[in-house]
């Protein structure tokens, strides 16, 4: 009976976004555009929804605007409550990257008396971005959000986006602010005044032990939040692992970018990616973006809901699937073989070979894979397509894909323990009304299954091909699988017709001298 009158006294989620004005950064963004979608349509009687949009290569904000809401992402919000878009988006002229947002006296007026919850998503998730560029967006630009939220008269909780990976000096990562890896206003104050140069040589030693700039100044963000927000502002630091394709949520296997695992999957389900360096026990802590946005939502419900002395203290929150008990857990290896099955099943159109790959820790027999099994492949199909007229490069790809496995290389050949106990437990906390629409375990998921909507959503939303193409895409590999095999087959008759010629010693000099220009030659790609 006491149980139920406690839950009585909190409101449900819908009822504590009701009548409330939203500020987000980074709503243009892939967790960004999810987040307004789910609180349009489960929060729909919240009053509005500021979002900073900035001018971006020769687009005004409102054509960013447009092409943001007009995606298949919002086609059921607009289906079950039209107009609600027009109605309660509010678009904001202004750059994280710039002192005060660069926003204008009037806009910064407008928010600081109407908002009263922030999603600060904005960031740069580059992972080669220049010190000053990730500092300047990441860490300062996190200080100017605060700085204006202290001054707003309304503000009920505030919630960073982080990353689990910005404590990955740590291999075991609780749900707490780790001491930081340096002073986050001496680190704005070397960004804002040192050149370019000299930033560049300073970069290693400096963010180390952090592999890289975006984890470096991610972690600062951090302290700038726990500094700025203590007995203020109830904050609440997000930390979500791998973001990947959602689960349901408003379309499953929704997607909007290359970037990380569904890169790399598009890649081996198109036939082109065929090895990497990494451990095939690595267990690969992604999670689903539409989960994700559940547990942000829910996470900023409950800070704004607790005691006036609890709201004092910071709340983090490990976003992560796997559990002290690792109670969702696919290896890489897992995550390898579900894939090739799953292109067989449902293979992409225009695939360039049969998807297939292996996964070594062995640095050079990966790169011996890649110069035989990507770079020469590519050499050859661009030498005949543009004997055909076309303009397309392979090559060019091949290196994208070389340069996304190398930086990705320190993260699938280091396992981390990212501790979610807060995470698990904000489930807990969902009122059961709200378990409809708000709940978000990912325990009992049919992995093989959400995979297959991953690839689903690499077709339509990444490649934008057709699902009724599926018939001649399936007849496609058919063909692959054959000239797969006749290939295999040519290839092992003429390496017997080399052993037999020439002899082993001589074959092996003959092909390490290939390698050797091989090699040689990489180094101008």
């Amino acid at each position: 009976m006491v149980i139920m009158d406690v839950q009585r006294a909190i409101p449900s989620i819908p009822e504590f976004y009701r009548n409330q004005s939203i500020f987000i950064t980074g709503a243009n963004g892939f967790m960004g555009k999810v987040l307004v979608e789910k609180l349009l349509r489960s929060c729909p009687d919240l009053e509005k929804i500021y979002i900073l949009l900035r001018e971006k290569r020769g687009r005004d904000i409102q054509t960013r605007f447009n092409a943001m809401v007009n995606i298949p992402l919002f086609d059921r919000v607009k289906k079950e409550k039209p107009g609600i878009c027009e109605e309660k988006l509010v678009i904001i002229n202004g750059n994280v990257k710039e002192l005060n947002l660069g926003l204008s006296d009037e806009d910064k007026q407008l928010l600081e008396e109407k908002v009263s919850i922030i999603f600060h998503a904005a960031a740069s998730v580059r992972f080669d971005d220049p010190l000053k560029d990730a500092v300047l967006l990441n860490t300062r630009g996190t200080r100017e959000l605060m700085k204006m939220a202290l001054n707003m008269k309304k503000l009920k909780v505030l919630l960073h986006v982080s990353t689990t990976y910005c404590n990955t000096d740590k291999k075991d990562v609780h749900e707490i602010v780790y001491p930081p890896h340096a002073d986050w206003k001496k680190t704005i104050e070397i960004a804002e005044n040192y050149n370019d140069e000299v930033l560049q040589m300073l970069t290693l030693s400096y963010i180390n032990p952090l592999p890289n700039t975006y984890t470096f100044a991610k972690s600062l963000a951090e302290h700038v939040v726990n500094d700025m927000s203590k007995g203020v502002i109830p904050a609440v630091i997000f930390r979500p692992s791998i973001v990947i394709s959602s689960a349901h949520e408003p379309v499953k296997g929704w997607i909007d970018n290359f970037n990380g695992p569904i890169g790399l999957l598009a890649a081996c389900a198109k036939g082109i990616l065929r090895t990497t360096c990494s451990d095939r026990n690595i267990i690969s802590d992604f999670i689903p973006v539409d989960i994700a946005i559940k547990a942000m939502v829910a996470a900023a419900w409950k800070k704004g809901t607790e005691s006036e002395d609890k709201q004092k203290e910071i709340t983090v929150i490990n976003s992560s699937n796997i559990h002290n008990s690792t109670i969702k857990a696919m290896t890489l290896d897992d995550v390898t073989q579900t894939g090739k099955n799953l292109a067989h099943e449902t293979p992409l159109n225009n695939m360039l070979w049969v998807p297939d790959g292996t996964i070594t820790k062995c640095r050079v027999y990966n790169f011996i894979r890649v110069i035989t099994l990507h770079i020469i492949p590519a050499i050859f199909i661009d030498m005949l397509l543009r004997l055909a007229g076309h303009n397309f490069s392979l090559l060019k790809i091949q290196r994208k894909i070389y340069v996304a496995n190398m930086a990705l290389h320190y993260f699938i050949t280091n396992q981390w323990h990212f501790r979610n106990n807060n995470f698990m437990d904000l489930q807990s906390k969902i009122l059961d009304c709200d378990l409809k629409d708000w709940d978000y375990d990912f325990t009992t998921e049919n992995l093989q299954k959400y995979m297959f909507y991953c690839l689903i959503g690499v077709k339509q939303f990444l490649l934008k091909e057709d699902l009724s193409t599926l018939p001649t895409a399936r007849i496609h590999f058919r063909r692959m699988m054959w000239l797969d095999r006749f290939v295999r087959v040519a290839f092992t008759g003429f390496i017997i017709y080399l052993y037999f010629h020439f002899g082993v010693s001589e074959l092996l000099i003959n092909v390490l001298r290939t390698f050797g220009n091989y090699f040689t030659n990489i180094t101008d790609i």
